[in-house]
């Protein structure tokens, strides 16, 4: 019974780790389409796509900040339930969305029940696993996250050939009616996408109400007897009488002594982190109130784990994780890989992920959390300077064209059909024996920029339109708020009503080999291979065993926030960023952030390896 018991704790927390892999995973199969469909439909420029990527995040932002006081509010077991039910409410509201509003605010449930998810999931199991088996644990949160992002990624697959074949059979139509065909195809295909994602997050809503409530939650409520019958479900009753006195000592709560039924000085500084041998000589009462008094939020046993968790979590996103597997495919296609392959190598890269967080699950507790973290980041700066240096061999060779377009803009607009006469007059090669080119042209309404890229094999052959009407978005609630305030974080419309088209930068270049494409596939596959063994696993590890058992739910919530900015600021400057100044610039920022990584887990890291929560506190406290 313990062991079935165990083993439905594991499952629906790993399902917790599924549905946060597919948050993160499932824009990168669907933003093509999208992209090609809303940008038409709905006039989104880049900045709104962008927002749409990054909006899973910006909720993982919001919630994350209140995911700490949810938990402890009503429970790790029932704030579960409530990602579950708000990420179960996204799926609909985003398949069957006819406008930027409603899509842009169910991918924000989406990050809500995500940030949910992300605090309390590993929360839960920091707390209800033994030490041996807490590596292991959170090691199947990840792994389960992982087959989340394979999830996510085959049902793109899926979905990109049947776009492909929709493409073949139009091929016969007049232009318009191929134009219509692909169109319905590509909006059907992102669709499909979220739809099928919808029966993970109703077993992961129904399973988590059968689940027992944390015991050491229901010890800092003082509902002891039901911590103790918690615990009986997963351990033998000697066990888990042994775990439950370490619990009320580290929360605080006075153990009855078996003689006198009052509790001794040293189970009071047990509470306080205080060494004192439990059963021998009970502490000195000035040690007793030394600790009393160092029980301060931000005394040293406090702030320093906390720093820590918020460090290495920031780190973990500035590698720049959640945008590659959110943009890889589209990554994979600028590298040179033509569609289907890419949503192919996605597929691959997002199994190899997989099947190295296995091997992470098999060394986490065996080789410890420093030395994964270590490997980890030293592969991944690796990684990235290989996939810089790869994209700036290409980007070097793309000749700027900014007067050439310019000068075809009629006003402040601009139409321009990347077809052979295009071609011929941006002085690039034309013809069937010519290479596809690549064009980018970065533009811009007085404060509002966007940035449009267009292939010269792509079979729509969709023409590049610049126009005010598409660039420069109605006011908005939260802007007009703002500038009430005078803080105005967000572009006036004002500004923008009457300013000139300007081209800010036009390039043009051969669209990479093939072959560049599977070497850039390879550096990413290093990346996603060291950080699956390394930060994929660790972090979870960090986030709920650094933080103190009187901190932990805030503590985690608040860490979990510090990596969810991080994640979404990048994930927000991402296409206009490379827009811009190429990919090269954004592999070589992210390279610069994990080196910092790699020096915090080889320096400032304990090895919490076989540690109780209890005893890695007591370490910050001396």
């Amino acid at each position: 019974m313990q062991a079935l018991s165990m083993r439905y704790l594991l499952f629906i927390a790993g399902m917790g780790g599924l549905l946060y892999g597919i948050d993160v995973g499932i824009i990168a199969g669907a933003l093509p389409y999208l992209e090609s469909t809303a940008s038409v439909a709905w006039k989104l420029s880049v900045q709104q796509l962008s927002f749409i990527v990054a909006a899973v995040l910006l909720g993982s932002v919001l919630s994350s900040l209140f995911a700490g006081a949810i938990a402890d509010a009503i429970g790790r077991r029932w704030a579960m339930v409530l990602a579950g039910a708000l990420f179960t409410i996204s799926i609909p509201l985003i398949a069957l969305s006819d406008g930027y509003t409603p899509l842009l605010m169910g991918r924000l449930l989406q990050g809500i029940s995500g940030g949910l998810i992300g605090v309390v999931v590993p929360l839960y199991l920091a707390e209800c696993l033994r030490a041996e088996q807490r590596g292991r644990g959170a090691a199947l949160f990840q792994l389960l996250l992982t087959i989340g992002l394979v999830a996510a990624a085959v049902i793109g697959l899926v979905q990109a050939q049947n776009v492909e074949g929709a493409t073949q059979a139009a091929q016969a139509l007049p232009e318009a009616a191929r134009a219509a065909a692909l169109f319905d195809a590509k909006d059907h295909a992102w669709r499909s996408i979220f739809w099928m994602c919808l029966a993970p997050g109703l077993v992961f809503t129904f399973g988590s109400v059968l689940l027992a409530e944390s015991p050491r939650w229901l010890v800092q409520r003082g509902r002891i007897e039901q911590a103790r019958t918690a615990l009986l479900r997963t351990r033998a009753a000697a066990e888990a009488d042994s775990e439950l006195r370490d619990m009320q000592a580290a929360a605080g709560v006075a153990v009855r002594n078996a003689n006198s039924g009052e509790p001794t000085e040293g189970d009071i500084a047990a509470a306080r982190g205080v060494v004192a041998g439990r059963g021998g000589a009970p502490a000195s009462r000035s040690a007793v109130s030394a600790a009393a008094a160092d029980d301060r939020l931000l005394s040293r046993r406090y702030l320093l784990p906390f720093l820590l968790a918020c460090l290495v979590l920031a780190c973990t996103q500035a590698t720049g994780i959640n945008s590659v597997l959110a943009y890889v495919v589209n990554i994979l296609n600028q590298a040179g890989l033509p569609g289907a392959t890419a949503n192919m190598a996605d597929v691959g890269l997002k199994l190899l992920n997989a099947i190295m967080t296995v091997v992470a699950v098999l060394l986490v507790d065996r080789k410890g959390r420093k030395f994964l973290l270590m490997l980890g980041s030293g592969g991944i700066v690796i990684a990235l300077l290989a996939a810089g240096l790869l994209f700036r061999s290409v980007e070097s060779e793309q000749r700027d064209v900014s007067a050439i377009v310019a000068a075809q803009a009629k006003g402040d607009t601009l139409s321009l059909r990347l077809d052979a006469k295009a071609l011929k007059a941006l002085g690039a090669p034309a013809g069937a024996d010519a290479a596809p080119q690549l064009l980018t042209v970065s533009y811009s309404y007085g404060p509002f920029t966007n940035v449009q890229t267009r292939r010269s094999d792509d079979p729509a052959l969709a023409p590049m339109v610049l126009s005010r009407d598409d660039t420069v978005q109605p006011d908005s609630v939260i802007g007009a708020f703002f500038r009430r305030l005078h803080l105005n974080p967000f572009a006036d419309p004002a500004q923008g009503s009457n300013a000139p088209l300007r081209i800010e930068q036009a390039q043009i270049g051969a669209l990479p080999s093939v072959a560049h494409g599977w070497q850039v596939t390879l550096a990413i596959c290093l990346f996603v291979a060291s950080f699956a063994v390394g930060p994929g696993v660790c972090v979870w590890l960090a986030l709920s065993e650094l933080m103190p058992t009187r901190i932990r739910s805030n503590g985690m919530s608040i860490a979990l926030l510090v990596n969810q900015f991080v994640s979404t600021t990048i994930a927000a400057v991402f296409l206009p960023t490379v827009g811009r100044h190429g990919y090269a610039a954004m592999f070589f920022f992210w390279a610069g952030c994990t080196v910092v990584y790699f020096l915090t887990a080889a320096f400032l890291l304990p090895e919490t390896k076989g540690k109780t929560l209890e005893e890695i506190e007591a370490h910050f406290a001396r």
